[in-house]
């Protein structure tokens, strides 16, 4: 699922300059998580990069918006079309979330 930011948050932008791809950007009042481009860090982080540097936890699973470690690890290629990142196989806890 993609995370989302809640109301909780401070607009204090810790988050944005943290996520790989770029999903993070400042809304009207607080910040904000597209979550086409969201991939829970997966491929990058073993969590998300977002939720670990947060000062008031306002970066949580978006539960509307479920999806398993093989749809956003499809996503990566859509959103960074000229990386390559190991396969789905073998990516470890350092890179996904849902390896631990």
């Amino acid at each position: 699922m993609a995370t989302k930011i809640t109301d909780e948050c401070i607009n204090c932008g810790a988050c944005e300059p943290e996520c790989p791809n770029s999903a993070i950007t400042q809304g009207e009042d607080i910040y904000v998580i597209d979550p086409n481009l969201c991939t829970e860090c997966v491929g990058f982080h073993g969590e998300e990069a977002c939720a670990a540097v947060c000062p008031v936890d306002c970066c949580i699973p978006d539960e509307e918006k479920a999806e398993t470690e093989e749809q956003l690890y499809a996503r990566l290629a859509i959103v960074h079309p000229d990386k390559q990142f190991p396969p789905l196989a073998e990516l470890t806890s350092a890179l996904s979330r849902f390896r631990k």
